[in-house]
């Protein structure tokens, strides 16, 4: 059974930074391309970062980039996001996903797998 537990969430002021991780199970991490995605108040979810299985390509939505960095450590079976300069906008439920096939990077509809979420609250 495939699990994804996020964890790292937490309330921070503007400017701040906030490492996420997501510990992945039941099926073969390494293989898989994962990503993170977020879901503020009243707006659809969105993709904020993909990385490749074997970590050498990453992607980020144009709203994130410079500021946050996703990477993964496949012998931890573990993907991170490293949050930066935050901002109240960022302020959402972020959830990291896995799939195998292929399909858009940052597109939720591509994403086989879920983990629960863990909240970040930015504040000004």
């Amino acid at each position: 059974q495939v699990q994804l537990v996020e964890s790292g969430g937490g309330s921070v002021q503007a400017g701040g930074s906030l490492r996420l991780s997501c510990a992945g199970s039941g099926y073969t991490f390494d293989s898989a391309f994962m990503a993170w995605f977020r879901q503020g108040p009243g707006k659809e979810r969105e993709g904020v970062a993909a990385i490749s299985s074997g970590g050498v390509s990453t992607y980020y939505a144009d709203s994130v980039k410079d500021r946050f960095t996703i990477s993964r450590d496949n012998a931890k079976r573990t993907l991170y996001l490293q949050m930066n300069s935050l901002k109240p906008e960022d302020t959402a439920l972020y959830y990291c996903a896995a799939k195998y096939r292929g399909g858009s990077f940052l597109k939720d509809d591509a994403y086989d797998y879920w983990g629960q979420g863990t909240q970040v609250t930015v504040s000004s």
